[in-house]
């Protein structure tokens, strides 16, 4: 296990204690936007060999952090990748995003579902979190991820990217005993593998929710806000176990072992998210639809909170980027608790010199933000 001291900019923020500035780090910041990810992409093809080699993996993270001053380092993975070690056979398809070729129909099919062993099926992600952390020398935090139960059932039950997520929300309706056996074993999976990630060097985690704003209100907190919960109160358990079991008296000269912050995020949560804010995580992603005035006033002093710049902001001026940084910093105003990110991943288009644009900008402008 990891030394965690906790000291990073972006892990105080995340709990809520006092930092210098606004931490920044960027969705899907290791991508397509960057020259350098398009020239290994243009000699590895299959997204998934380069998702599955840790020595690509590895590279691929530390790219943006290599041209960017970022305050964090997200490991280069899916959300995807515990479907594919159940063994529905994921392929990425040119232009048309993951399809599993095995899709989940019926019960049989949800009961045949393995359990699985994260350093086994999916140890190249714990490889890779391990290079990773090595090559960082702690200069900023690793975030481990993970999707939450209800955006990996979509897939696993659609097939593919849906529009009206038809497939799952008639099973939703007519098979609800079916769904919630599936997001079960998805939760307790999800625990293992972000436990997993943990324990490989991981400092933060997030659980992306990316479809749950597809739901409504009803039906969030019963098929995915429920299960969020699930995972965060038994991760928590998990890691405080494991603190017990390595942390000894100073004197003996043990590892000290500090919480590791717990991001969730749900696109859309609007009106869910006081109720999101309530799961015990440590801070909560909000998209660029809910102004953070308005998120703040909503959660209090309950949760610290990420985001939430428009991706479409990076196509504009600078002068209009550095003004919508201001905006989002003011709209979340004074005080700790903010980490300033997109309000969902950034486009495989923009310019990387736009980022560096809004990196600045942050950096700049954040500190007057930043005490109360």
């Amino acid at each position: 296990m990891a030394n965690m001291l906790n000291e990073h900019r972006l892990v105080r923020a995340l709990l809520r204690k006092p930092v210098d500035r606004t931490p920044i780090w960027i969705m899907r910041q290791a991508g397509r936007y960057l020259p350098e990810y398009r020239v290994i992409r243009s000699k590895v093809k299959d997204f998934l060999k380069l998702c599955k080699t840790p020595e690509l993996a590895c590279q691929i993270t530390l790219q943006p952090l290599e041209r960017f001053p970022l305050d964090a380092a997200i490991i280069f993975s899916d959300i995807l990748t515990i479907p594919d070690a159940f063994g529905l056979e994921l392929a990425f398809l040119e232009g048309e995003g993951p399809y599993f070729q095995r899709p989940i129909c019926t019960l049989e099919d949800v009961e045949k579902l393995p359990t699985i062993d994260p350093e086994i099926e999916l140890r190249y992600v714990m490889d890779a979190i391990r290079m990773t952390k090595r090559a960082l020398k702690d200069r900023v935090p690793l975030i481990g991820f993970a999707g939450s139960p209800w955006t990996i059932a979509t897939y696993m039950v659609e097939g593919k990217i849906s529009k009206n997520f038809t497939k799952i929300k008639k099973l939703m309706v007519s098979e609800p005993m079916i769904l919630h056996r599936l997001l079960t074993h998805l939760s307790t999976t999800i625990v293992s593998y972000l436990k997993a990630q943990v324990m490989a060097g991981a400092e933060v985690l997030m659980i992306f929710d990316t479809w749950g704003g597809v739901l409504s209100c009803a039906d969030y907190l019963d098929f995915s806000l429920s299960y969020m919960q699930e995972i965060v109160a038994n991760l928590n358990f998990e890691l405080e176990r494991e603190n017990a079991a390595f942390a000894v008296p100073s004197s003996g000269g043990g590892q000290v072992i500090k919480k590791v912050p717990i991001i969730l995020f749900t696109k859309n949560v609007g009106q869910n998210l006081e109720a999101l804010s309530e799961t015990g995580c440590d801070a909560v992603g909000i998209d660029w639809t809910l102004p953070l005035d308005k998120a703040r006033s909503l959660v209090g002093h309950k949760v610290a909170l990420q985001g939430n710049l428009d991706p479409a902001v990076l196509y504009a001026d600078p002068d209009f980027i550095q003004r919508s940084v201001q905006l989002v910093l003011r709209q979340f105003g004074k005080g700790s608790g903010h980490v300033f990110n997109l309000g969902h991943g950034i486009y495989p288009d923009v310019e990387p010199e736009k980022v560096a644009i809004m990196i600045e900008a942050v950096q700049s402008f954040s500190t007057r933000y930043t005490y109360e």
